[in-house]
C-alpha cells in the first residue's frame, strides 16, 4: 500500500494537527479573543487540507491512473488537470 512507503512522512503532518487542535484547546481554555481562536483554526484547516490534497493525489497516482506511466497522452493530461484541480480546491 503507497501509503505505507510515506507512514513517517504522513504519521509526522498529523502529529503536527494534532498539535495545533492542542493549542486551540489551549486557547480556548486561557479565553484568547476569538479572533486569534479563529486564526488557529484557519490554519489547522489548511493543515488538514493539505494533507487531504497529498492523500487524494497518492490515490490518483497509485488507484486511478499515474500520468508518468499512463501511455495514452490523453488520460495521462487528464490524471493531471485532476490532480491540480485537487490542490487548487484544497489550498
Amino acid at each position: 500500500m503507497h501509503t505505507i512507503k510515506n507512514k513517517s512522512k504522513l504519521t509526522s503532518r498529523v502529529r503536527r494537527i494534532k498539535g495545533q487542535i492542542e493549542a486551540i484547546e489551549r486557547a480556548l481554555e486561557a479565553e484568547l479573543g476569538c479572533a486569534d481562536v479563529l486564526m488557529l483554526v484557519a490554519s489547522v484547516r489548511g493543515a488538514v487540507n493539505g494533507l487531504t490534497a497529498e492523500l487524494l493525489e497518492d490515490h490518483i497516482r497509485h488507484h486511478v491512473v499515474d500520468p508518468a506511466h499512463e501511455p495514452d497522452p490523453d488520460k495521462a493530461k487528464g490524471a493531471e488537470d485532476l490532480i491540480e484541480v485537487v490542490r487548487t480546491y484544497l489550498k
